[in-house]
């Protein structure tokens, strides 16, 4: 089945994070098989940019927004661990438990405090999760908190609205504070290879500093 584009626009017009846990787990069944058949492209991208900046055996990684599991499914296939999922949605989270790939997964929004102690991770992975109505670019203080001095920070951002979300902003003002200094920034690419053609998101890599 192609990506219906009815629940893309659903869960990026999200309004609040109830709204979005909602969408999530009434589109957890169908997830895998609508977004592959479009072509879904984030988790090897993922994977192929931890494979550049982290070392594998370095420590555990934290997969904020995890959903079903198919950003750690790729993290595992490339020799990372362990992995530890984070998501609101407790259905994607099921599906996130059925693959194996995880020590462990919590039910909890990204944009809050995390439950994790100060340097608690080698690297946090966030793909998929910093679209319109979804988490917000504040969320980036506490994945870079979580994160230890030397390791890095990943995600995506959609190329067409993140400098008017906010996410500009956050990362220059940790910049500036020395917390992270940014590592690479990837061309804007298509995200889905079949389906979804003006959707472009762009990778961030950013080393924490303190």
């Amino acid at each position: 089945m192609p990506l219906n584009t009815e629940d893309l626009e659903h869960v990026y017009g999200a309004r609040t994070p109830e709204e979005a846990r909602a969408a999530y787990d009434g589109w957890a069944e169908r997830y895998d098989g609508d977004n592959l058949a479009g072509g879904f492209r984030l988790p090897g991208v993922a994977a192929g940019f931890a494979a550049r900046h982290v070392p594998r055996g370095s420590g555990p990684i934290l997969d904020a927004g995890c959903g079903t599991g198919l950003v750690g499914e790729a993290l595992t296939v490339f020799g990372f661990g362990p992995l530890h999922g984070l998501d609101l949605s407790p259905r994607m989270l099921a599906a996130a438990e059925a693959r194996g790939v995880y020590e462990s997964l919590t039910e909890h929004r990204l944009g809050t405090p995390l439950p994790f102690a100060d340097g608690a991770f080698r690297a946090a992975s966030c793909f998929g999760s910093f679209g319109p109505g979804h988490a917000p670019p504040e969320s980036l203080d506490e994945l870079a908190r979580v994160v230890r001095p030397g390791g890095h920070v990943l995600f995506n951002l959609v190329e067409a609205s993140y400098e008017a979300q906010g996410f500009p902003a956050v990362m220059e003002r940790l910049a500036a504070a020395g917390r992270w200094r940014e590592a690479e920034r990837s061309p804007a690419f298509r995200a889905f290879l079949l389906t979804e053609p003006e959707l472009l998101c762009r990778v961030f890599v950013f080393e924490v500093l303190t």
